[in-house]
């Protein structure tokens, strides 16, 4: 079964609660936590590599918390992703050929690269800001 990890999405969760109250000021983390049900421990390592990628800023002190480094509209749920998991394919061969001894007669690799191609056209196409103003529903 094709699925993300628990980390993309509760990332991306974590960049819709961001998006929600983007030009009002910082978040709290455990305001995040709280409303999306997760620890604070497991989304301070999510905001880590959020903020390492330039998704996200922290503002300590009074009034302190997390914004977002730029608009939801300059956001692509791509980014998101690719901060959080690194380089996306839904088989590893996609990535690096030399995982795999059958790459060159691979019956089922033109099937695997349209998946693929497919699956990183919508994530490098919607936004973050899409996400919040839509519910979710991108078609």
């Amino acid at each position: 079964m094709l699925k993300l990890t628990t980390r993309g999405r509760y990332g991306l969760r974590a960049m819709i609660e961001l998006a929600k109250a983007f030009g009002e000021g910082p978040v709290l983390m455990g305001d995040i936590a709280k409303r999306q049900a997760f620890s604070r421990k497991y989304l301070h390592a999510l905001l880590t590599s959020l903020k390492d990628a330039g998704l996200v800023m922290s503002r300590r002190g009074n009034g302190g918390g997390y914004v977002l480094a730029k608009s939801p509209s300059d956001i692509l749920v791509s980014e998101i992703f690719e901060a959080l998991e690194g380089e996306m394919a839904i088989v590893d061969c996609l990535i690096d050929p030399n995982l795999c001894e059958r790459n060159k007669i691979c019956e089922a690799q033109s099937l695997w690269r349209r998946l693929n191609d497919t699956m990183l056209s919508v994530l490098r196409t919607a936004t973050l800001s899409e996400l919040v103003t839509k519910k979710g529903n991108l078609y």
